[in-house]
């Protein structure tokens, strides 16, 4: 594992945008080697999990108040390990570094891809999600999280299934739907219990990639169930390093430059 020399002259101070399983992973290990970081949070959760580092929890009021924050707050570099489809905060962490000058690298697992049993179809967005599940009612695990559930409200013929970390705050905009409060990560054979258990007869997820969360794609592997795939949203080209060793490269190499 790189070590940071906490004492050289071009010290590094990190912004971590998290909210995933590898940015807690990445928390460790930078603690571990002293790196000075702030861990930040989105705040969409209730009780995100705690992090071995000062962490803040809330936005930054768009593009201008992040880079306002990172001029006030003596950040050197940014790591941007938020979920793959919390493209705002990714645009708006692309946009501020620009502006002040601050190095980023993205910290992201790789896609999905489909292997044999799979019956995966690949939709642009939960438009096309919606649009592609059967006009017949059917019995959907929405494995979406709570942003974008009033999508499917066109399609209120379905009963749908959410797993959700918290429970929701307000009724949700579905007619038909069973929510099951959990956190992952799940394991396979849960998940193929849970899908039974209601059963399911489509998936709809997003391409997220990593671990934690592909068990529901093995379960409906193993129960040849039908899964609408929704595709990342494309953003602008930027440094993207896959293991944590490679994090703490990039900000050993950065501090030896002076950059």
């Amino acid at each position: 594992m790189p070590m940071i020399d906490s004492h050289a002259s071009a010290t590094p101070r990190l912004l971590l945008l998290g909210g995933t399983s590898e940015a807690s992973q990445l928390a460790r290990a930078l603690a571990a080697a002293g790196v000075d970081t702030v861990f930040s949070y989105a705040g969409r959760t209730a009780a995100p999990l705690a992090q071995p580092l000062p962490t803040r929890i809330g936005g930054f009021g768009g593009a201008d108040g992040l880079a306002a924050w990172l001029r006030a707050e003596g950040i050197t570099h940014v790591v941007d390990a938020t979920h793959p489809f919390a493209a705002t905060i990714s645009r708006n962490a692309l946009a501020a570094c620009a502006a002040t000058g601050v190095p980023l690298a993205a910290f992201e697992r790789p896609a999905w891809q489909a292997g044999p049993g799979d019956r995966w179809q690949p939709v642009a967005d939960m438009a096309a999600a919606c649009a592609a599940l059967p006009q017949a009612p059917a019995r959907v695990f929405l494995a979406i999280g709570k942003q974008q559930l009033d999508v499917f409200a066109a399609a209120p013929q379905h009963v749908y299934l959410l797993r959700l970390v918290d429970p929701p705050a307000a009724p949700l905009p579905l007619p038909h739907a069973e929510v099951v409060i959990d956190r992952g990560p799940f394991g396979v054979e849960g998940d193929i219990a849970l899908l039974r258990r209601h059963a399911i007869t489509h998936v709809v997820a997003k391409n997220a990639g990593g671990a934690g969360a592909s068990a529901k794609l093995a379960a409906a592997r193993a129960l040849g169930l039908p899964v609408l795939l929704v595709e990342r949203p494309q953003l602008p080209p930027r440094r993207v390093l896959g293991e944590v060793n490679a994090v703490l490269g990039w900000l050993a190499h950065s501090a030896d430059l002076g950059v």
